[in-house]
């Protein structure tokens, strides 16, 4: 439904995220805010972020500097390279990446953040964002507030208060571009329910109607809204795509990185390297717009990029300029270059101030700097003289200066009570089921191989041990044996796929789009559709054409078990996945531990010859508990559990029953 129309005002329709940006996003987003600050006032919480005298250190080993010379790859001399290497005396060094960074990102700015690679602005971003990872070679100085509350207070609630877009594009690559959107939105959107929004309303009843209808609208259709602005509408229904599977091209899918953050309730947003794989003219709007959502929403934006364009550039109300992880300058951007040039560096009329200031902190500087001036040369000179500036004393006066009354007010009642996650962890299991279900799916050429495997070793184990002499015990565990390590073994084939998955869960569980509980629950419940099915379709061949137990509880019990030992394979190579640091080291780990599997499995080295102080790993052992059980179901069976069996009394012979016997000789108690 359309809203009223308002003299000299476009008319926005309420129907679609395309009728909502039907006049751009600067229009819709001046729509937006004037029925909010109609009916909200000035509550609409905002976050001011301040970090003060923050510095990062690494302590870092490395080996002496070896002098080398160019050689031919020959034997002997790749031999005492190695060597030498070996010899190589190691020291502890350390590595200062931020030093006394200062700052004030005030809501409703936009601030470009610049520098060199390497000149610490991802860390400075990171940090900020609550995305740093902390180690214990790692040392952290120096305070953050965000509205007087420091990163501690807010500790896992941050991420729901600032927003991070990394540099790497890491996605779902089955997933269409829409699909990733709607799942960003389905884990992060939260819809102004009428209770609370009656509570913190102002305005008279038409201009509170007015608020609750776009608020409804925007939620309702934000992933349209997003793919509009960020001009994904032609490639919406395109898998994203990776280095194996053909998707959307780069700039696209950095498109869809940023655009995934747009999601939720945040009001600090921070971009690291979002314009690259685009052109000028796409990195113009995606700033534009982050510019607007500033300045309209009062939001606190942060934008580090590596060569904006002049365009882009005069978007920026604030600049931070960093080098070798110290501060160059970092103040209002239409002040920067006057500065530079107060210390002797003038800016030529053709070249880019962007370029221009980062040129600043290489030998590229010379070209700028009058030769009549004392001019600062190295980087700590750079910090030097902005610690002695009015600009750095401005912003220290706002650094010491007391939060507002407003901030403060903000951050009592919408901060301090906001929860951790925006949905439950029944709800966000569910979400991830459902795409974990349509991943599975879409994975065709898994499926298709599975499904052949499963199919060819059923009919050949089948037909090889075709009506099996039951009293042969040896082939009767083997065959259970056989198959339990098949069907278990097999989710193996899984792990390339967890791997993938992971750097995409570290993002949104850093995001807080869901817990990691709902992630490992959700992976294991997906598991069960294809488990039952593999199951069933490999046992309804190998059971009945082997001649096991013909009873219904015999052979359900069999599915069961064998059910519940696949389940337990796919969570322990999901384990593996996560705990090992990369595919190279989980592949030799896995196989190792199959080895293990295979030796303590009851079968190939029965418990009784396993020494005392390994025998706990049997007891550990899925496969071993699985083939117990499949044996005590087979021979308990009243057709075998009997004295007389084939002409033989094996009561009278070995005084006990055929099962029995049959189970003593690989030490299986009956009871079990």
């Amino acid at each position: 439904m359309a809203n009223d129309k308002e003299p000299g005002k476009p008319e926005f329709g309420y129907s679609s995220g395309a009728a909502l940006m039907a006049h751009g996003s600067l229009a819709l987003h001046d729509h937006v805010a004037t029925r909010m600050d109609a009916a909200f006032g000035d509550t609409q919480p905002m976050i001011e972020v301040r970090f003060k005298d923050l510095s990062i250190s690494a302590d870092i080993i490395v080996k002496d500097v070896t002098e080398s010379t160019a050689e031919l790859p020959m034997l002997p001399n790749e031999l005492a390279k190695g060597f030498r290497k070996l010899r190589a005396k190691k020291h502890l060094v350390q590595k200062q990446i931020l030093k006394n960074v200062n700052g004030v990102f005030k809501p409703g700015t936009i601030t470009l953040v610049l520098g060199q690679p390497g000149s610490g602005k991802s860390t400075l971003m990171t940090m900020l964002s609550g995305r740093f990872a902390a180690k214990k070679n790692i040392a952290i100085e120096g305070e953050i507030t965000y509205n007087g509350a420091t990163s501690s207070e807010l500790c896992d609630r941050l991420p729901q208060f600032v927003s991070y877009v990394a540099q790497q594009d890491k996605h779902i690559a089955a997933l269409t571009v829409k699909e990733t959107l709607e799942f960003a939105h389905a884990c992060c959107g939260l819809e102004l329910s009428e209770h609370d929004a009656k509570k913190h309303m102002m305005g008279n009843p038409a201009e509170n109607a007015a608020a609750m209808e776009v608020a409804n609208a925007m939620f309702k259709h934000h992933p349209g809204v997003v793919t509009q602005q960020f001009g994904l509408q032609m490639c919406q229904n395109t898998v994203v795509g990776d280095a194996m599977l053909r998707g959307v091209s780069g700039g696209e899918r950095k498109r869809v990185s940023t655009a995934e953050m747009q999601f939720g309730n945040q009001q600090v947003l921070m971009m690291d390297e979002i314009s690259t794989g685009l052109d000028s003219a796409a990195a113009f709007d995606i700033v534009n717009t982050q510019r607007s959502l500033a300045k309209k929403f009062h939001k606190t934006v942060v934008i580090s990029l590596l060569q904006p364009s002049p365009e882009i550039f005069n978007l920026f109300d604030n600049v931070l300029l960093l080098n070798a992880g110290r501060v160059m300058y970092n103040g209002p951007r239409e002040d920067a270059l006057s500065y530079f040039e107060s210390l002797g560096f003038k800016c030529p009329p053709h070249r880019d101030g962007a370029d221009f200031l980062m040129d600043l902190g290489t030998n590229k500087q010379t070209q700028y700097a009058n030769e009549l001036a004392v001019i600062p040369r190295t980087t700590s000179e750079f910090a030097e003289a902005f610690a002695n500036s009015d600009v750095f004393y401005r912003l220290q006066a706002e650094l010491n200066s007391p939060v507002s009354s407003k901030l403060l007010e903000i951050k009592e009642k919408f901060m301090d009570s906001f929860p951790k996650f925006c949905h439950g962890l029944l709800v966000s299991t569910g979400t991830l089921m459902k795409r974990q279900i349509k991943m599975t799916i879409r994975n065709t050429a898994y499926l298709k191989g599975r499904g052949l495997m499963v199919i060819v070793m059923g009919l050949l184990n089948g037909s090889v041990y075709y009506q099996f002499d039951v009293t042969d015990a040896q082939i009767v565990l083997g065959i259970i044996f056989a198959s339990v390590m098949f069907l278990s073994m097999s989710q193996s084939a899984q792990i390339p796929t967890f791997m993938a998955s992971r750097d995409v869960f570290y993002k949104q569980r850093g995001a807080n789009f869901y817990r990691t509980a709902s992630y490992v629950w959700a992976n294991s419940v997906s598991q069960i559709p294809l488990a039952v099915l593999e199951s069933f379709v490999y046992g309804s061949m190998v059971y009945w054409m082997c001649g096991f137990a013909p009873a219904a509880g015999a052979f359900i019990l069999f599915e069961l078990t064998v059910i519940l030992t696949i389940m337990a394979f796919a969570a322990f190579f999901l384990f593996l996945s996560a705990a090992a640091p990369d595919l190279h080291v989980v592949e030799p780990i896995s196989m190792t531990t199959t080895l293990f599997f295979i030796l303590f499995g009851g079968f190939v080295v029965t418990k009784g010859n396993i020494p005392d102080y390994l025998v706990w790993l049997y007891w550990l052992n899925p496969v071993a508990w699985c083939v117990r059980s499949l044996a005590v179901s087979q021979y308990s069976d009243s057709r075998f559990d009997t004295c007389v069996y084939g002409d033989v009394d094996y009561c009278e012979k070995y005084g006990m029953t055929m099962g029995k016997y049959s189970l003593s000789l690989f030490e299986i108690p009956s009871e079990t």
